[in-house]
């Protein structure tokens, strides 16, 4: 092996330890007081029950959430919902809610690109579709995703759901899992097709007990020069449908680092996505009912107001 120098050397241990950095104030989290913070409607309501993953941002003096809504039993559609917060514990519903109805919309998560917000959600039978809106209330269905493999050839039959997606310098990077197996990553330059970066997942369940059994990826953020993966993830030990919160560090959006301290957040609650918060980010898990954390240490170093400690951490 070839020697390296000084600063080249300096530069790879420097590298190594930023890949295992896992900062406390984008991991370590207490919950609310008064949690939950959002409920489903009640039984004679349109969203008498509401579902993985919902998404808030944070822009405008407000936060903004969109949610999926359905009354258990029915054969209806799943429905999109949208509320209002000053300060994302509050919420307000839109009075013209569900405000789309046309297709299936579960588990989405949006991506604001210049004035056009971007939806990226499950439809029926977990087949990913786009939807796109320049206002957050009036959506116009873009049609399903086009992911193909390496080659080019359309991917095997099955669903394929809980899209994630980011932008960066030009290019749009797609995390997607297939029957909670795994999880691969697609990019597209146009949005119409998109092509695996390898037909190997990026990030698998285990060998770690505490997601050995199945995993989805909800959010990769950006912090600190590092990508950050907020995944749920359960295990036999959980029981049926209780999920915790885990999260992965990487440099390249492709090879991660499961962090040490996994879980960070305990069952019962997935789907959990950052939301940025002045200064500082507040996670809000979004299964049957919206919670919210604030991280342990305030930049300030104070722990936040009206938290409490997790009894499960």
């Amino acid at each position: 092996m070839p020697l390296l120098s000084i600063p080249m050397l300096l530069a790879s241990l420097l590298a190594d330890a930023a890949e295992l950095s896992f900062p406390p104030e984008i991991i370590d989290f207490i919950p609310y007081h008064a949690n939950p913070v959002f409920e489903a409607g009640g039984p004679d309501c349109w969203d008498a029950a509401i579902r993985e993953r919902g998404w808030i941002l944070n822009e405008d003096g407000a936060y903004h959430l969109w949610y999926t809504g359905y009354r258990p039993g029915d054969a209806q559609i799943m429905k999109l919902g949208y509320a209002t917060s000053s300060d994302g514990v509050s919420w307000t519903r839109h009075p013209g809610n569900p405000i789309y109805s046309e297709h299936w919309v579960e588990d989405m998560m949006v991506v604001k690109l210049g004035a056009t917000y971007y939806m990226f959600a499950e439809g029926k039978n977990d087949q990913a579709h786009l939807l796109t809106s320049t206002d957050r209330l009036q959506w116009t269905r873009q049609g399903v995703i086009d992911i193909r493999k390496v080659n080019g050839e359309p991917l095997e039959p099955g669903p394929y759901g809980t899209p994630a997606a980011l932008y960066e310098d030009g290019t749009w990077y797609l995390f997607y899992e297939r029957n909670d197996e795994a999880v691969w990553l697609a990019t597209s330059k146009d949005m119409r097709v998109w092509t695996n970066i390898q037909d190997e997942p990026v990030l698998r369940p285990g060998p770690e007990p505490y997601d050995v059994t199945m995993i989805a990826l909800n959010q990769v953020v950006q912090y600190n020069g590092l990508y950050y993966a907020y995944y749920h993830a359960t295990c036999p030990e959980n029981g049926r449908d209780r999920w915790t919160m885990c999260v992965a560090a990487s440099s390249d959006r492709v090879h991660w680092t499961k962090y040490a301290g996994n879980p960070i957040i305990a069952p019962d609650h997935s789907s959990g996505i950052l939301v940025q918060d002045g200064p500082q980010y507040r996670m809000y898990t979004m299964h049957r009912a919206v919670d919210l954390f604030f991280p342990k240490t305030a930049p300030s170093g104070d722990t936040p107001p009206r938290a409490r400690e997790n009894p499960a951490r």
